[in-house]
C-alpha cells in the first residue's frame, strides 16, 4: 500500500522537526512537506495535496484557522488535524466548524499521534465530549444558513441510522462492520451515503448533526 503522505504546519522549528523525525521513522507514513506559517501551509497543501495535514493554529502571516478555511475551500476533501496546546481555545471550535476532522494535543504521546494520523487518513478522527457539547450549543445558537441545510433524519434508512450512532460513539468502519456483521466495504458505502444525504463533509460533522438532532442516545464521542 502507498504510504500516508503527511504535511506538517507549525511555526516552531523544533516541534515541526520532532514531528517529522517521528513520522518518517514509522513504516507506512511519509512526511512530504513542511510549512512554517499559514500562507506556506496553504501553498504546500495545494502543491502536494497530502493525505493528512497536521495544522498548528497559532502561526504568523496567516493563522491556522484561516489556512484551514482556505484549504477546505480549495481542496474540499482535505483531511486536517488541528495541533493545539489549548483545547479551550475558541479557534479549536471554529476550526472543526470550518472542516477540520479533529484535534490533537501537543502533549499527546507518540502512539496517540500515530493513531490520530491513521484515523484521519480514514476520515475517522473524533472529538472529546466536552468539545462536542460546545459545538452543539454553538450550532443551536447560531445556525449557518449559508450552506445547504441537512435533510431530515427520515431520509436515512434504519441501517444508516444505526451506523450514524456508531460514528458518534467513535467506532471505525472496521469496528462498525464487526458489530453489524457487514463487510467493511459495505460500511464505507453506507457512510458515504449518510454524508451525501445530510450534505455533510466528514464524520465529525455527522457526529455533530446526530448530537444536535438527538439521534445519538446520549452516546459519547470518544477522544482520539
Amino acid at each position: 500500500m502507498s504510504p500516508i503522505r503527511l504535511l506538517i504546519a507549525d511555526d516552531h522549528t523544533l516541534v515541526r522537526q520532532g514531528f517529522c523525525a517521528l513520522m518518517n521513522s514509522v513504516p507506512g507514513i511519509e512526511v512530504v512537506g513542511q510549512a512554517a506559517d499559514g500562507n506556506e501551509a496553504v501553498q504546500r497543501a495545494l502543491e502536494l495535496q497530502p493525505d493528512v495535514i497536521l495544522m498548528d493554529l497559532l502561526m504568523p502571516r496567516k493563522d491556522g484557522l484561516q489556512a484551514i478555511r482556505e484549504i477546505i475551500h480549495k481542496l474540499p476533501g482535505a483531511r486536517i488535524l488541528v495541533i493545539t496546546s489549548f483545547v479551550e481555545d475558541e479557534k479549536v471550535l471554529e476550526s472543526i466548524e470550518a472542516g477540520a476532522l479533529g484535534y490533537l494535543m501537543k502533549d499527546s504521546t507518540a502512539d496517540e499521534l500515530l493513531q490520530a494520523v491513521r484515523a484521519a487518513h480514514q476520515g475517522e478522527a473524533h472529538l472529546h465530549p466536552s468539545l462536542a457539547r460546545k459545538l452543539v450549543r454553538r450550532i443551536n445558537r447560531t445556525p449557518d444558513h449559508s450552506q445547504a441545510a441537512p435533510t431530515t433524519p427520515d431520509s436515512l434508512t434504519k441501517r444508516e441510522m444505526s451506523i450514524l450512532q456508531f460514528i458518534v460513539q467513535g467506532l471505525s468502519n472496521k469496528d462498525i462492520a464487526g458489530r453489524l456483521y457487514l463487510s467493511e466495504r459495505t460500511v464505507d458505502a453506507h457512510v458515504s451515503k449518510i454524508l451525501k444525504k445530510l450534505h455533510l463533509a466528514n464524520r465529525t460533522q455527522a457526529a455533530m448533526y446526530a448530537l444536535q438532532k438527538g439521534l445519538a442516545n446520549d452516546a459519547p464521542i470518544l477522544p482520539m
